[in-house]
């Protein structure tokens, strides 16, 4: 008998044993972990959040679903309580109504949450808006909106829920940021600026509370196929309308909410979501960044020209 057939066939037949072992034993202990858990997702109401919603739905947990229109909230409960699965979840999600940008609902929010079911387990910081235009032309009113949405609502809520989760030394906070929280582009400041917050304060918090056993995740994702652009707020406020051709070819919502669902139940602390060229920038900003500014003032002058055309 040769050599492959004596030793390399076995190794390679052991190896994807093992591997398929491990495989099962981290499934195992997800499902433990996402089995009964109460998942508070905000901006459920559609795109990322409406998937997340489904995802957790799948795998057992007990869902609180926020965001600012209730009766869109209504619905996708409606659709979670329609969806066939192999484990039917029989927990009615819960829903609560509640506007991000407004300091004073979302401790109210949070309120009613501890109120209803007691306690947290996964809090999904999702909910957020977008920004297109030129920061010369963007009213100072405008930048506070899109921080007030994408970092001041989503760190009163953790912060609101938070205690509880000291005093049960259990928890897990989960922050949607995006790759423009590790890179800039040209005519996206307000948004860049509160994805970069998002991830320097979850950062921090990742390490204050490695004490309390409180688990914290940053999702990065690149471009999803939702409507964010469509709902993106521009210089004057006003909405953009337009859906950009890198969203519509991004990736679709369900696979970032598996991945998402993955790296909750896995505990990773940072999960880098996009494709090939942004994946490269992000490096290229901290390994080459004069390259790296040199193509983004490229890329303004291009996105400008065409504008003007």
């Amino acid at each position: 008998m040769d050599f492959t057939s004596t030793v390399i066939i076995p190794l390679l037949f052991g190896s994807l044993g093992i591997f398929g072992l491990f495989r099962l034993l981290q499934w195992m202990r997800m499902r433990t972990y996402l089995q009964e858990a109460v998942v508070v997702i905000t901006g459920a109401t559609s795109g990322l959040g409406k998937e997340c919603a489904k995802a957790f739905h799948a795998a057992g947990c007990k869902l609180v679903l926020c965001g600012r229109d209730g009766e869109k909230l209504k619905g996708v409960v409606q659709e979670l309580s329609t969806m066939t699965n192999h484990r039917k979840n029989a927990h009615k999600p819960h829903t609560v109504v509640f506007d991000l940008s407004d300091t004073k609902t979302v401790l109210n929010a949070a309120e009613e949450i501890l109120k209803y079911l007691g306690h947290v387990d996964i809090l999904i910081n999702n909910a957020g808006i977008s920004f297109r235009g030129t920061i010369v032309d963007t009213g100072l009113d405008v930048d506070k909106k899109v921080m007030e949405t994408n970092y001041f609502g989503p760190i009163a809520l953790t912060k609101a829920l938070l205690p509880s989760m000291i005093k049960r030394r259990q928890g897990h906070i989960v922050a949607i940021s995006s790759v423009q929280g590790k890179i800039s582009i040209p005519f996206r400041s307000a948004y860049a600026a509160s994805k970069h917050a998002t991830q320097a304060f979850f950062d921090c918090l990742r390490a204050e509370v490695e004490q309390y056993d409180i688990d914290v995740t940053v999702i990065s994702p690149g471009y999803i196929q939702t409507n964010l652009s469509l709902n993106a707020v521009t210089a004057d406020g006003s909405r953009y309308g337009v859906m950009d051709k890198n969203t519509a070819e991004g990736q679709t919502a369900a696979e970032v909410a598996q991945v998402v669902l993955s790296a909750v139940g896995q505990k990773k602390k940072e999960v880098l979501v996009a494709g090939l060229t942004p994946s490269l920038a992000v490096y290229l900003r901290s390994l080459f960044p004069s390259i790296f500014f040199t193509l983004m003032a490229t890329r303004a002058k291009k996105e400008r020209k065409a504008k003007d055309s």
